[in-house]
Parts: C-alpha cells; sequence; structure tokens
C-alpha cells in the first residue's frame, strides 16, 4: 500500500513544514507494516511537496494512524496536505532490471472490468 500525501507550503513555512514532516516520518516508522518513506520536493515548482510512506497492508497503515503518537505527529500536518485520495494499492511493481510483476486489486471491479 502507498500513501501519499501532498503540500504547498509557501516559503516561510518550509522549517516548520520539514519539522513536522520529520516528526511524522518517525513516527509511522515506529509503527508494525511500515516498509518505508520519502519526503520529496516538486524540482520545478518548489511548493510543492510530497510525503510518501509504504506499508504491507492497508490494515497495516490504518492501525498506525490509529496510534497516539502518530496522530500527534500527523494529524495537524496531514490537515494542511491538499484535499485529494491519499491511498493507493500497488497494482504494478518492477524492480531494478526485473520484470513488471502485477497484483490483484482489492476493490471491487469497474463495470468496464467486467465479464
Amino acid at each position: 500500500m502507498l500513501a501519499l500525501h501532498r503540500f504547498v507550503v509557501a516559503s516561510g513555512q518550509v522549517a516548520e513544514f520539514t519539522d513536522s514532516a520529520h516528526a511524522a516520518l518517525v513516527a509511522l516508522a515506529a509503527r508494525p507494516g511500515y516498509r518505508g518513506g520519502e519526503l520529496s520536493r516538486a524540482l520545478d515548482q518548489p511548493e510543492h511537496w510530497c510525503l510518501a510512506t509504504r506499508w504491507d497492508s492497508v490494515g497495516a497503515y490504518r492501525r498506525a494512524l490509529g496510534d497516539v503518537q502518530v496522530r500527534l505527529a500527523t494529524v495537524p500536518l496531514f490537515a494542511q496536505a491538499l484535499d485529494e485520495p491519499a491511498g493507493y494499492e500497488v497494482l504494478a511493481r518492477a524492480e531494478p532490471g526485473g520484470p513488471v510483476t502485477t497484483s490483484a486489486s482489492d476493490l471491487a471491479p469497474d463495470d468496464a472490468e467486467r465479464p
């Protein structure tokens, strides 16, 4: 599972924002099922930021968000995120030099995908 939270941060708020994002990464990284995470910044529009984390499952991610320490670190930060979907299921993956491997979706198929 991939969680993406995107932000638009004013130039005068970068230090405060990155401190909050780092605290969120520390809190999330301490939870079971956490696979990794990154804070990134857009190269061509430096006011745009993204906090991406990877999880074993949607359940692991949701359980992490229920932890008190995680809530203290993430709720104020995520309140600043753009209002858009944040959770994504990984359906295809390719390791360096490897083939694409796919996974079935946990969602019900769309009408277009039904036989």
